[in-house]
Protein backbone atom coordinates (compact mmCIF):
# COMPACT_ATOMS: atom_id res chain seq x y z
CA UNK A 1 0.00 0.00 0.00
CA UNK A 2 1.16 3.67 -0.65
CA UNK A 3 2.39 5.41 2.10
CA UNK A 4 -0.58 8.32 1.53
CA UNK A 5 -2.72 5.75 1.50
CA UNK A 6 -2.25 3.73 4.77
CA UNK A 7 -2.26 7.44 6.20
CA UNK A 8 -5.69 7.96 4.96
CA UNK A 9 -7.27 4.36 6.16
CA UNK A 10 -5.57 4.94 9.44
CA UNK A 11 -7.41 8.47 9.87
CA UNK A 12 -10.04 6.96 8.36
CA UNK A 13 -10.38 4.24 10.99
CA UNK A 14 -9.19 6.66 14.00
CA UNK A 15 -12.23 8.91 12.95
CA UNK A 16 -14.65 5.94 12.67
CA UNK A 17 -13.73 4.45 15.92
CA UNK A 18 -13.71 7.50 17.68
CA UNK A 19 -17.22 8.98 16.48
CA UNK A 20 -19.03 5.63 16.60
CA UNK A 21 -18.14 5.62 19.89
CA UNK A 22 -19.55 8.55 21.73
CA UNK A 23 -21.79 6.83 22.81
CA UNK A 24 -19.39 4.61 25.56
CA UNK A 25 -17.61 7.22 25.97
CA UNK A 26 -20.97 8.93 27.93
CA UNK A 27 -21.62 5.69 29.58
CA UNK A 28 -18.23 4.93 30.85
CA UNK A 29 -18.25 8.78 32.48
CA UNK A 30 -21.60 8.57 34.20
CA UNK A 31 -20.85 4.92 35.75
CA UNK A 32 -16.64 5.65 36.09
CA UNK A 33 -18.46 9.01 38.68
CA UNK A 34 -19.82 6.53 41.31
CA UNK A 35 -16.53 4.53 41.71
CA UNK A 36 -13.93 5.20 43.83
CA UNK A 37 -10.67 6.72 43.10
CA UNK A 38 -8.72 3.47 42.78
CA UNK A 39 -11.01 2.05 40.95
CA UNK A 40 -11.46 4.41 37.85
CA UNK A 41 -7.44 4.21 37.61
CA UNK A 42 -7.65 0.85 37.13
CA UNK A 43 -10.26 1.21 34.68
CA UNK A 44 -8.81 4.01 32.85
CA UNK A 45 -5.04 1.92 32.74
CA UNK A 46 -5.94 -1.73 31.98
CA UNK A 47 -9.25 -1.14 30.73
CA UNK A 48 -7.04 0.80 27.56
CA UNK A 49 -4.85 -2.35 27.52
CA UNK A 50 -7.64 -4.51 26.95
CA UNK A 51 -10.13 -2.50 24.67
CA UNK A 52 -6.97 -1.16 22.54
CA UNK A 53 -4.69 -4.65 22.29
CA UNK A 54 -7.17 -7.31 23.19
CA UNK A 55 -10.97 -6.34 21.72
CA UNK A 56 -9.65 -4.19 18.74
CA UNK A 57 -6.58 -6.16 18.13
CA UNK A 58 -7.84 -9.64 18.81
CA UNK A 59 -11.25 -9.51 17.11
CA UNK A 60 -10.31 -8.67 13.08
CA UNK A 61 -7.62 -10.91 13.61
CA UNK A 62 -10.06 -13.96 14.61
CA UNK A 63 -12.62 -12.84 12.07
CA UNK A 64 -10.21 -12.83 9.08
CA UNK A 65 -8.74 -16.40 10.08
CA UNK A 66 -12.23 -17.48 10.78
CA UNK A 67 -13.40 -16.23 7.41
CA UNK A 68 -9.76 -18.05 5.98
CA UNK A 69 -8.52 -20.46 8.40
CA UNK A 70 -6.13 -21.72 5.09
CA UNK A 71 -3.86 -18.61 6.00
CA UNK A 72 -3.13 -19.86 9.55
CA UNK A 73 -3.04 -17.54 12.13
CA UNK A 74 0.39 -15.59 11.31
CA UNK A 75 -1.06 -15.43 7.82
CA UNK A 76 -4.27 -13.65 8.60
CA UNK A 77 -2.17 -10.93 10.12
CA UNK A 78 0.04 -10.53 7.59
CA UNK A 79 -1.54 -11.51 4.56
CA UNK A 80 -2.80 -8.36 3.06
CA UNK A 81 1.33 -7.15 2.72
CA UNK A 82 1.72 -10.62 1.44
CA UNK A 83 2.98 -11.28 -2.30
CA UNK A 84 3.07 -14.88 -2.54
CA UNK A 85 -0.17 -15.60 -5.41
CA UNK A 86 -1.74 -17.86 -3.13
CA UNK A 87 -2.26 -15.62 -0.41
CA UNK A 88 -3.80 -12.75 -2.66
CA UNK A 89 -6.20 -15.61 -3.75
CA UNK A 90 -7.75 -16.63 -0.73
CA UNK A 91 -7.74 -13.53 0.29
CA UNK A 92 -10.23 -12.47 -2.57
CA UNK A 93 -12.12 -15.64 -2.14
CA UNK A 94 -13.14 -15.00 1.18
CA UNK A 95 -13.26 -11.08 1.01
CA UNK A 96 -16.96 -11.10 -0.01
CA UNK A 97 -18.58 -13.66 2.71
CA UNK A 98 -16.39 -11.25 5.62
CA UNK A 99 -17.95 -7.81 3.75
CA UNK A 100 -21.51 -9.22 3.53
CA UNK A 101 -22.04 -10.53 7.21
CA UNK A 102 -20.27 -7.01 8.36
CA UNK A 103 -22.26 -4.97 5.84
CA UNK A 104 -25.58 -6.55 6.98
CA UNK A 105 -24.61 -6.01 10.63
CA UNK A 106 -24.21 -2.14 10.28
CA UNK A 107 -27.08 -1.54 7.88
CA UNK A 108 -29.09 -3.01 10.20
CA UNK A 109 -27.57 -1.22 12.98
CA UNK A 110 -28.52 2.19 10.82
CA UNK A 111 -32.23 1.04 10.70
CA UNK A 112 -32.32 0.74 13.78
CA UNK A 113 -31.47 3.95 14.68
CA UNK A 114 -33.23 5.57 12.80
CA UNK A 115 -36.59 3.85 12.66
CA UNK A 116 -36.46 3.01 16.75
CA UNK A 117 -33.72 5.56 18.90
CA UNK A 118 -34.30 8.72 20.05
CA UNK A 119 -32.38 10.93 18.21
CA UNK A 120 -31.66 14.41 17.91
CA UNK A 121 -33.60 15.19 14.45
CA UNK A 122 -30.88 16.57 12.24
CA UNK A 123 -32.25 15.59 8.25
CA UNK A 124 -35.56 16.34 6.83
CA UNK A 125 -37.17 13.17 6.87
CA UNK A 126 -36.27 11.83 9.81
CA UNK A 127 -38.79 12.63 12.34
CA UNK A 128 -41.59 11.17 9.62
CA UNK A 129 -39.50 7.65 9.88
CA UNK A 130 -39.26 7.48 13.56
CA UNK A 131 -42.98 7.99 13.71
CA UNK A 132 -42.95 4.71 11.67
CA UNK A 133 -40.77 2.63 14.15
CA UNK A 134 -42.94 -0.64 13.84
CA UNK A 135 -42.02 -0.56 10.50
CA UNK A 136 -38.40 -1.53 11.53
CA UNK A 137 -38.52 -5.62 11.88
CA UNK A 138 -40.85 -5.12 8.20
CA UNK A 139 -37.87 -3.48 6.73
CA UNK A 140 -34.83 -5.64 7.84
CA UNK A 141 -36.70 -8.93 7.06
CA UNK A 142 -37.38 -8.00 3.46
CA UNK A 143 -34.16 -6.75 2.90
CA UNK A 144 -32.40 -9.93 4.56
CA UNK A 145 -34.59 -11.71 2.32
CA UNK A 146 -33.78 -9.44 -1.24
CA UNK A 147 -29.94 -9.92 -0.46
CA UNK A 148 -30.10 -13.49 0.13
CA UNK A 149 -31.99 -14.45 -2.57
CA UNK A 150 -28.88 -12.60 -4.89
CA UNK A 151 -26.05 -13.86 -2.57
CA UNK A 152 -27.34 -17.62 -3.33
CA UNK A 153 -27.07 -17.25 -7.32
CA UNK A 154 -23.81 -15.55 -6.02
CA UNK A 155 -21.94 -17.48 -3.91
CA UNK A 156 -24.06 -19.78 -1.21
CA UNK A 157 -21.46 -18.25 1.37
CA UNK A 158 -22.52 -15.15 1.19
CA UNK A 159 -26.03 -15.77 1.65
CA UNK A 160 -24.95 -17.48 4.70
CA UNK A 161 -22.87 -14.62 5.88
CA UNK A 162 -26.08 -12.08 5.24
CA UNK A 163 -27.80 -14.36 8.01
CA UNK A 164 -24.85 -14.57 10.14
CA UNK A 165 -24.67 -10.63 10.01
CA UNK A 166 -28.35 -10.57 10.86
CA UNK A 167 -28.28 -12.73 13.76
CA UNK A 168 -24.76 -10.73 15.33
CA UNK A 169 -26.75 -7.76 15.28
CA UNK A 170 -30.06 -8.92 17.35
CA UNK A 171 -27.26 -10.66 19.37
CA UNK A 172 -25.38 -7.61 20.51
CA UNK A 173 -28.28 -5.60 20.47
CA UNK A 174 -29.94 -8.18 23.02
CA UNK A 175 -26.63 -7.48 24.72
CA UNK A 176 -27.13 -3.70 24.68
CA UNK A 177 -30.27 -3.61 25.84
CA UNK A 178 -29.57 -5.58 29.10
CA UNK A 179 -26.76 -2.91 29.57
CA UNK A 180 -28.90 -0.43 29.64
CA UNK A 181 -31.25 -1.61 32.31
CA UNK A 182 -27.81 -2.60 34.19
CA UNK A 183 -26.70 1.41 33.88
CA UNK A 184 -29.84 2.15 35.42
CA UNK A 185 -29.56 0.59 38.65
CA UNK A 186 -25.72 0.35 38.83
CA UNK A 187 -26.61 4.40 39.16
CA UNK A 188 -29.00 4.17 41.68
CA UNK A 189 -27.91 0.93 43.49
CA UNK A 190 -24.96 -0.43 45.41
CA UNK A 191 -23.05 -2.56 42.90
CA UNK A 192 -19.81 -2.86 44.18
CA UNK A 193 -16.52 -0.99 42.38
CA UNK A 194 -15.19 -4.22 40.90
CA UNK A 195 -18.90 -4.73 39.56
CA UNK A 196 -18.91 -1.91 37.81
CA UNK A 197 -15.38 -2.46 36.43
CA UNK A 198 -16.48 -5.90 34.92
CA UNK A 199 -19.83 -4.02 33.39
CA UNK A 200 -17.46 -1.16 31.94
CA UNK A 201 -15.62 -3.98 30.30
CA UNK A 202 -18.35 -5.82 28.71
CA UNK A 203 -20.19 -2.55 27.36
CA UNK A 204 -16.56 -1.65 25.60
CA UNK A 205 -16.50 -5.14 24.11
CA UNK A 206 -20.07 -4.70 22.45
CA UNK A 207 -19.68 -0.59 21.41
CA UNK A 208 -16.01 -2.31 19.59
CA UNK A 209 -17.84 -4.61 17.85
CA UNK A 210 -19.17 -1.65 15.62
CA UNK A 211 -15.50 -0.18 15.41
CA UNK A 212 -14.13 -3.15 14.23
CA UNK A 213 -16.53 -4.27 10.98
CA UNK A 214 -16.82 -0.88 9.82
CA UNK A 215 -13.12 -1.19 10.20
CA UNK A 216 -13.46 -3.93 7.06
CA UNK A 217 -15.09 -1.00 4.66
CA UNK A 218 -11.40 0.53 4.45
CA UNK A 219 -9.17 -2.14 4.59
CA UNK A 220 -8.88 -6.19 5.27
CA UNK A 221 -5.31 -5.08 6.57
CA UNK A 222 -5.25 -6.47 10.30
CA UNK A 223 -2.11 -4.24 11.72
CA UNK A 224 -3.89 -1.12 9.89
CA UNK A 225 -7.18 -2.14 11.63
CA UNK A 226 -5.24 -1.70 15.02
CA UNK A 227 -3.75 0.93 14.90
CA UNK A 228 -6.40 2.76 13.61
CA UNK A 229 -9.20 1.65 15.83
CA UNK A 230 -6.52 1.64 18.83
CA UNK A 231 -5.81 4.80 18.38
CA UNK A 232 -9.74 5.95 18.20
CA UNK A 233 -9.83 3.90 21.27
CA UNK A 234 -7.18 5.80 23.18
CA UNK A 235 -9.27 9.00 22.06
CA UNK A 236 -12.34 7.93 23.67
CA UNK A 237 -10.43 7.13 26.79
CA UNK A 238 -9.21 10.60 26.88
CA UNK A 239 -12.99 12.06 26.34
CA UNK A 240 -13.89 10.12 28.84
CA UNK A 241 -11.83 11.51 31.17
CA UNK A 242 -11.38 15.40 30.10
CA UNK A 243 -15.04 16.49 29.15
CA UNK A 244 -18.13 14.43 28.12
CA UNK A 245 -20.31 17.17 29.17
CA UNK A 246 -18.60 19.04 26.52
CA UNK A 247 -18.92 16.58 23.82
CA UNK A 248 -22.96 16.02 24.78
CA UNK A 249 -23.55 19.69 23.41
CA UNK A 250 -22.23 18.31 19.93
CA UNK A 251 -26.24 17.50 18.90
CA UNK A 252 -25.76 15.64 16.03
CA UNK A 253 -22.35 13.52 16.53
CA UNK A 254 -24.15 10.41 16.39
CA UNK A 255 -26.22 11.25 13.08
CA UNK A 256 -23.13 12.02 11.64
CA UNK A 257 -22.06 8.31 13.32
CA UNK A 258 -25.14 6.33 12.23
CA UNK A 259 -24.71 7.64 8.90
CA UNK A 260 -21.60 6.57 8.19
CA UNK A 261 -22.32 3.59 8.91
CA UNK A 262 -24.81 3.36 6.63
CA UNK A 263 -22.32 4.30 4.28
CA UNK A 264 -20.09 1.94 5.31
CA UNK A 265 -22.50 -1.09 5.52
CA UNK A 266 -23.60 -0.41 2.10
CA UNK A 267 -20.02 -0.53 0.68
CA UNK A 268 -19.07 -3.37 1.85
CA UNK A 269 -22.52 -4.87 0.36
CA UNK A 270 -21.57 -3.56 -2.87
CA UNK A 271 -18.06 -4.84 -2.17
CA UNK A 272 -18.67 -8.29 -2.01
CA UNK A 273 -21.43 -8.55 -4.19
CA UNK A 274 -18.44 -7.69 -7.10
CA UNK A 275 -18.66 -4.05 -7.75
CA UNK A 276 -15.73 -1.76 -7.49
CA UNK A 277 -15.10 0.33 -4.55
CA UNK A 278 -11.93 2.63 -4.59
CA UNK A 279 -10.36 2.38 -1.31
CA UNK A 280 -10.31 6.27 -0.80
CA UNK A 281 -14.27 5.95 -0.75
CA UNK A 282 -14.75 5.14 2.88
CA UNK A 283 -12.13 7.27 4.94
CA UNK A 284 -13.21 10.11 2.54
CA UNK A 285 -17.40 9.86 2.83
CA UNK A 286 -16.45 9.37 6.99
CA UNK A 287 -14.71 12.53 6.99
CA UNK A 288 -17.33 14.17 4.95
CA UNK A 289 -20.61 12.71 7.02
CA UNK A 290 -19.00 13.97 10.01
CA UNK A 291 -17.85 16.73 9.00
CA UNK A 292 -20.88 18.01 8.00
CA UNK A 293 -22.79 16.97 11.35
CA UNK A 294 -19.69 18.41 13.21
CA UNK A 295 -20.55 21.92 11.40
CA UNK A 296 -24.66 21.32 11.88
CA UNK A 297 -23.69 20.53 15.92
CA UNK A 298 -21.59 23.75 16.11
CA UNK A 299 -24.60 26.25 14.61
CA UNK A 300 -26.65 24.28 16.50
CA UNK A 301 -25.18 23.92 20.07
CA UNK A 302 -26.96 24.86 23.42
CA UNK A 303 -25.07 27.41 26.02
CA UNK A 304 -22.97 25.29 28.56
CA UNK A 305 -25.59 25.66 31.63
CA UNK A 306 -27.96 24.04 29.38
CA UNK A 307 -25.67 20.72 28.44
Amino acid sequence: MEILSIILTVAGLCLFETISSIDNAIINAEVLSTMAAWARRWFLTWGLFFAVFVIRGLLPWLIIWMTTPMLGPIGALTATFSNDPAVIAAIEESAPILLMGGGIFLVFLFLHWIFLEEKNYGLRGECYIASKGVWFFAVVSILLAAIVWFALAFNPLMAFAAVMGSTAFFIVHGFRQNAEEQERKMMGGTMSDWSKIFYLEVIDATFSIDGVLGAFAFTLSVPLIIIGSGLGAIVVRQMTISNVDKIKRYLFLKNGAMYSILVLGSIMILDGFGFHIPAWLSPIATFGIVGFFYVKSIRNMPPADAA
